[in-house]
């Protein structure tokens, strides 16, 4: 009898001791896991800010685009050549910055729909809307200074030929 309570007391030491350690690694993977959800807000955060301000860099470069565009059209129709021409290779430039805002947009909206992959939080599918909206916008207004950069081209190719 004494050696059946001594064993049975061995054994609930034994459970104890697995109990406290299965304890800890539970609280220690807690712990981990509320860092790495801390970390993921935070990157979170930053990929959609990021992809905002590409979508506002894109609408600069668009608007840069349509200014060139004018500058171009102007200088054509009064015949200075390499106005026109310079004009219209800012016209380009800002096109090129424009398409590189929406890449990277696009790449911010895809980091953050790999944080939402990662784990589903309101605050990360909220943060994936937004940083996919700013990636349509970025694009739309690549598109634009695409198509006045190619404007302007035009106004320089017109000026070129006015002058030869």
């Amino acid at each position: 009898m004494k050696d059946d309570i001594a064993h049975l007391r061995k054994e609930m030491d034994t459970l104890r001791n697995e109990f406290k350690e299965l304890k800890q690694t539970h609280l220690d993977v807690n712990r981990r896991y509320s860092e790495s959800l801390i970390t993921l807000r935070g990157l979170t955060q930053h990929a959609t800010d990021s992809a905002e301000k590409a979508a506002s860099a894109a609408e600069h470069s668009a608007n840069c685009s349509e200014r060139c565009l004018e500058a171009a059209a102007k200088a054509a129709s009064t015949h200075v050549t390499e106005a026109a021409e310079a004009a219209s290779a800012a016209a380009t430039a800002a096109a090129q910055s424009a398409m590189e805002s929406a890449a990277s947009a696009a790449s911010a909206a895809a980091a953050v729909a790999m944080a939402v992959a990662h784990h589903a939080e309101d605050a990360s599918a909220q943060g994936s809307a937004v940083a996919a909206e700013a990636s349509k916008k970025a694009t739309t207004f690549a598109a634009k200074a695409v198509m006045l950069s190619n404007k302007a081209a035009e106004y320089a190719r017109s000026a070129r030929n006015h002058a030869g």
